[in-house]
């Protein structure tokens, strides 16, 4: 069930970025994220960073970005969600290490990668309102290694906004 949401996530979100950009309210720039509230049938919070560094030899790549999602009424801490840029090797995971202390294996689904469970999602957001570096790492369908470093400087702030309006 959790794996069916997820790809209904990836799905919903790559086909509608440009309604999105339309019915969106920005929630506010804190540090490295930016909140969002997708106004929606369902309304729809989000928070996301962009890596500040990306590694590998790839001669191009698409977007790259780190989020956060939690709907309205949700009773969960939120949905995390890594997009590579390219479509992950098939039955590949990825890598997420938090200050070089706490690691995370995530399953992919095209061109994102998810955590197995609520259960992890609560986790990995856990450590990443602790830590202040978050490196993520993945293999793409052509076998080409890929490391992204993210700054979780305002993570938590950004956090909050997003939990605010999504209550």
């Amino acid at each position: 069930m959790y794996s069916l949401l997820i790809i209904i996530f990836t799905v919903f979100f790559s086909t509608q970025s440009y309604v999105f950009a339309q019915g969106s309210s920005d929630l506010g720039t804190y540090g490295d994220w930016q909140a969002t509230y997708w106004n929606n049938d369902a309304g729809i919070c989000t928070m996301m960073t962009l890596p500040k560094k990306e590694e590998g030899k790839y001669s191009r790549r698409g977007e790259v970005y780190a989020q956060v999602v939690k709907n309205t009424g949700a009773n969960n801490t939120g949905v995390v969600n890594f997009v590579a840029g390219y479509t992950f090797k098939e039955n590949s995971e990825v890598s997420i290490k938090i200050d070089n202390k706490h690691s995370f294996t995530l399953f992919t689904n095209q061109s994102t990668a998810w955590a197995q469970s609520e259960i992890d999602d609560a986790s990995l957001i856990k450590f990443m309102k602790l830590g202040n570096t978050m490196v993520v790492r993945g293999i793409s369908s052509r076998g080409t290694k890929t490391k992204d470093t993210y700054s979780l400087k305002g993570f938590v702030a950004a956090y909050k906004a997003m939990n605010k309006k999504c209550k």
